[in-house]
């Protein structure tokens, strides 16, 4: 039993302006980071954010289709308002770091964290083309009992899962 107790009208007016902004993933190496997510699943830098004092760079990624251009304080808030970013977050020096062994994915154990997602219109076609830039495949869409959807991997082990629409709804619905 819960022991919030606002009712439903109560909740939906006090958190009617939240969005589901951002999830982090802590990179190794933020060139070859931004080049995958740039490149390979086509997200837009929308923002870079450097902390020279804490040495870290915060980069956030999305399928905007415009961003303003200038830099400032507008440009920020307007960032931060975006729904569903990627926030990618460098700590400097692990890129060159031999000994850094990578982030924990949250797919061994201790389990935790588990995947992005990414909704395509077509899932095979976008396999065919991350098999032609040698993305790492976990699942591939007709592996396994779920047929049509993938995982592949991020640079630093992340997974990503990739479905359609119609395809993840096809495969929820033949369940019941």
């Amino acid at each position: 039993m819960s022991t919030f107790n606002e009712s439903n009208e109560q909740i939906s007016k006090a958190t009617e302006d939240y969005v589901l902004q951002q999830t982090m993933l802590r990179i190794k190496d933020p060139k070859v980071s931004l080049d995958f997510y740039q490149n390979v699943l086509g997200m837009k830098l929308l923002g870079q954010y450097d902390f020279p004092a804490m040495e870290f760079t915060l980069y956030f990624l999305g399928y905007e289709a415009e961003a303003p251009e200038a830099d400032g304080p507008e440009k920020t808030q307007w960032v931060f308002r975006r729904p569903g970013l990627i926030e990618l977050t460098h700590n400097w020096g692990t890129e060159n770091d031999e000994s850094f062994a990578g982030y924990h994915d949250g797919n061994s154990d201790p389990r935790g964290f588990g995947h992005i997602g990414i909704s395509v219109p077509d899932v095979y076609a976008a396999s065919e083309r991350f098999e032609k830039y040698g993305v790492e495949f976990v699942k591939k869409p007709d592996d396994g009992s779920m047929k049509g959807l993938a995982f592949i991997k991020d640079p630093d082990g992340y997974w990503i899962e990739i479905f359609s629409a119609k395809g993840i709804t096809d495969i929820i619905h033949s369940q019941s």
